[in-house]
């Protein structure tokens, strides 16, 4: 009798073109460039490349640029959007993935222009339309700030 063997999950790889095809946000607030892998109903592996540019920088602060945490958070769950509507493309078609909760949230250290912000994001719990994502992000392999995440589709 012949074993089953489970299919390895279908790992994708996203530049800023598709990402447009699952998010809404558009510059000045599309904060992924790239997705370096997702995997349905698991996890998301995405970047940010910080750059002097940014918007944001202007006010925060003109002496001593700092990415805001906010922004960070922002970015996080810009990259949970992306798991949840590849995961369920079907199901969130012609909706809207709202940040609805955050818990738990650390910050380790400063972002500065330059970096290059390593998203990555684990799903934790479904259900819809609430999905409950954990994760992390990191700038040379460096802790950068963790928490959860709760986003809703409407």
């Amino acid at each position: 009798m012949a074993s089953e063997q489970q299919a390895e999950p279908q790992k994708r790889v996203m530049d800023v073109t598709e990402i447009h095809k699952w998010l809404p946000h558009r510059y000045p607030f599309l904060f992924i460039d790239r997705v370096l892998e997702v995997v349905t109903d698991s996890h998301i592996v995405a970047i940010k490349n910080v750059t002097c540019n940014e918007e944001f920088f202007q006010g925060h602060f003109p002496q001593q640029p700092v990415m805001p945490g906010v922004l960070i958070i922002e970015a996080m769950a810009q990259a949970a959007g992306v798991l949840a509507r590849t995961s369920e493309p079907a199901l969130v078609k012609d909706k809207t993935f709202y940040l609805v909760g955050v818990d738990g949230f650390k910050w380790k250290r400063q972002v500065v222009p330059g970096d290059t912000l390593q998203i990555t994001m684990r799903s934790v719990k479904k259900r819809n339309p609430l999905w409950i994502m954990e994760g992390e992000v990191t700038v040379d392999g460096k802790l950068v700030a963790s928490g959860t995440v709760t986003a809703a589709a409407a």
